[in-house]
């Protein structure tokens, strides 16, 4: 990558942190841009026009990436031209209305119903338990994402009024109702917290090092106990369950139970109701259920 655009990368992380991504955000997104910056060659910033970018996001296609993984340094660029130009180190986004990947939609969504979670949650062993369900439980019956797991405090917790305050996405707070089973869990998961290697630590959930528990611990924890989960099945038929899953599954089984769109919405965190209806997918299960309703009457 040329040197001369380490100050618009230091610029772009300071953009970051200001704005109040995660460190596992800024930690992806700038290595995304890194590696579209190593694409350009010599050319100057201001000399990138959209054509450099379309030819980077193919260039990674045609290495095998996902459509999610593309439509990530999709977006990764995108921001980083984004931050420039609200830090007036650039007056132009070349990344701007390159349409995002859209195979994925076609895909039947990949989520836990009611009826498979309870199970899955028999799935969590180990020593830390009672903190792992109690993760779990924020994801799939709360709708938290892992990076609000993994920046929540003990004092976002308010046990007289059973609520949670979540610091979400765009710096934006959400104050959720918390389940009496989900309440039960947190208070035990507290109780049998792990003492933290700095005294003043607020984190929720800590890691065996006694530091804050990271996105990559979760996501290790989920996919450890999603093997488990599905253990007993034929390699061929294991799905490609993640800890974000159970964030599916908490909107789908909302909407399935008649719940407002719009107050799912709010429950998600989503700042548009667009986000929310790649919720509203139809199961193979409803589709049987409404066809076998018809009556066919074959002729004689």
């Amino acid at each position: 990558m040329n040197d001369n655009f380490e100050e618009y990368t230091d610029a772009f992380l300071i953009w970051m942190k200001d704005a109040g991504f995660t460190s596992y955000t800024q930690k992806s997104y700038l290595g995304d841009v890194q590696q579209f910056l190593v694409s350009i060659g010599d050319k100057r910033l201001e000399q990138v026009k959209k054509i450099h970018v379309m030819s980077y996001l193919s260039s990674v296609r045609e290495q095998g990436v996902s459509d999610t993984t593309r439509n990530r340094k999709h977006a990764a660029v995108n921001c980083f031209f984004k931050a420039l130009i609200e830090l007036e180190m650039a007056n132009a986004n070349p990344a701007a209305g390159i349409k995002k990947s859209k195979t994925e939609k076609n895909r039947t969504p990949v989520y836990l119903d009611e009826n498979q979670l309870p199970r899955f949650l028999e799935s969590v062993e180990g020593k830390y338990r009672s903190r792992n369900l109690a993760v779990f439980l924020l994801m799939a019956y709360m709708g938290l994402r892992v990076g609000e797991v993994h920046t929540l405090n003990l004092t976002d917790y308010n046990r007289e009024r059973h609520t949670l305050d979540v610091f979400g996405k765009g710096r934006k707070w959400r104050t959720l109702p918390v389940p009496t089973a989900v309440g039960v869990m947190l208070e035990r998961a507290i109780d049998e917290r792990i003492t933290p290697w700095r005294k003043k630590e607020d984190a929720f959930f800590i890691s065996q090092k006694g530091q804050r528990l990271s996105i990559r611990n979760i996501q290790q924890i989920a996919a450890d106990t999603f093997d488990r989960y599905q253990s007993d099945l034929p390699e061929r038929q294991r799905l490609p369950y993640s800890s974000h899953k159970l964030r599916h599954s908490f909107a789908t089984m909302l909407l399935r139970k008649g719940a407002d769109l719009r107050t799912v919405q709010e429950l998600l965190g989503h700042s548009s109701i667009q986000t929310t209806t790649v919720y509203t997918h139809v199961t193979s299960r409803e589709k049987e259920e409404a066809i076998s309703r018809l009556e066919v009457i074959l002729p004689f």
